[in-house]
């Protein structure tokens, strides 16, 4: 395991009767995409506002590059790049001029080649001398990742950054996260409740409902050790049926439609389902896994897929 960067401990959030955080702990280790997901209210912007010493916490730890928070929140803030909700910009100034002008309010120290750096990794330098005004929602998105990287940061918190963007500006987001982790060695934090996209970046994640954690851990991990839905195609569906049906395979089953028989399976039980299929004279035209974290983080939160 490398080095811890965020650590927190029994960190608690209350306001007035509502706990909106309640002893949560998480670690983020140097190099993670982290993803910090939950259902809306599950206190997840509240733990990210605490965070960047935006509010304080009731009760707690938090360590950022193994420094306490409390005792060491400038030199902790210069090294964090954040996006809280929906960027905002000078609608009438370029995406240059913008970041010039957060650049100084900020002391940072940059350069012409900083900037447009920058605005190349996002994807925006043909359009560094447009008029934000004129940018669509997912540019407005990729200027504010802009923003939070313009002072070289070790960690990066992203909360929500695809709300609101159609299929493509989600795609653009993703692959904007995984450059920035896998060639710029950033350590990611991101928050959503966009199950499937953290799926496919997040390489550890925690599950917070109801300011609780649920469960941490390495996102492929915590799928594999639970049962997965697993659709067999299979050619003579009512001859399977009638071989499956007095074995133990029958209590597998969870739905059958077309020529699909769905069951619920653990990763170890798929191989020796198929083996005994086939065995049986029966041809298996495709296994198509379908667990996905949304339904891991449905049954979580005890709700109905």
């Amino acid at each position: 395991m490398s080095e811890k960067i965020l650590e927190v401990k029994n960190l608690s959030k209350k306001f007035r009767q509502l706990k909106a955080v309640n002893n949560l702990n998480l670690n983020v280790y140097r190099g993670d995409v982290f993803g910090f997901l939950g259902p809306n209210g599950a206190g997840k912007s509240t733990t990210i506002r605490m965070l960047l010493s935006l509010i304080t916490p009731t009760e707690g730890e938090i360590k950022i590059f193994n420094k306490p928070l409390k005792e060491n929140r400038n030199e902790i803030l210069r090294n964090i790049g954040a996006i809280v909700e929906k960027p905002d910009f000078y609608g009438y100034l370029s995406a240059y001029k913008n970041l010039e002008i957060l650049a100084k309010l900020s002391g940072i120290t940059f350069s012409h080649k900083t900037i447009m750096e920058v605005l190349e990794l996002v994807g925006l330098e043909k359009r560094f001398n447009s008029k934000v005004k004129t940018f669509s929602h997912g540019m407005k998105q990729r200027l504010g990742i802009a923003q939070a990287l313009i002072h070289d940061p070790e960690l990066i918190i992203l909360d929500e950054p695809t709300t609101g963007l159609d299929p493509q500006g989600m795609k653009e987001i993703r692959e904007l996260i995984l450059t920035l982790s896998k060639e710029k060695n950033k350590t990611i934090f991101l928050s959503s409740h966009i199950l499937y996209e953290v799926e496919l970046v997040a390489n550890r994640m925690i599950i917070l409902n109801n300011g609780t954690t649920q469960v941490e851990g390495y996102v492929q991990e915590l799928l594999n050790s639970n049962e997965l839905k697993v659709t067999f195609k299979i050619s003579e569906k009512e001859k399977a049926l009638n071989i499956l049906k007095e074995t133990r395979w029958m209590e597998k089953i969870n739905s059958v439609n077309d020529d699909n028989i769905i069951f619920l399976l653990s990763p170890e039980e798929i191989p020796e389902l198929n083996k005994f299929i086939v065995e049986n004279d029966i041809k298996v035209n495709a296994i198509i896994p379908l667990r996905s974290l949304e339904e891991y983080f449905l049954k979580l939160i005890n709700k109905e897929t």
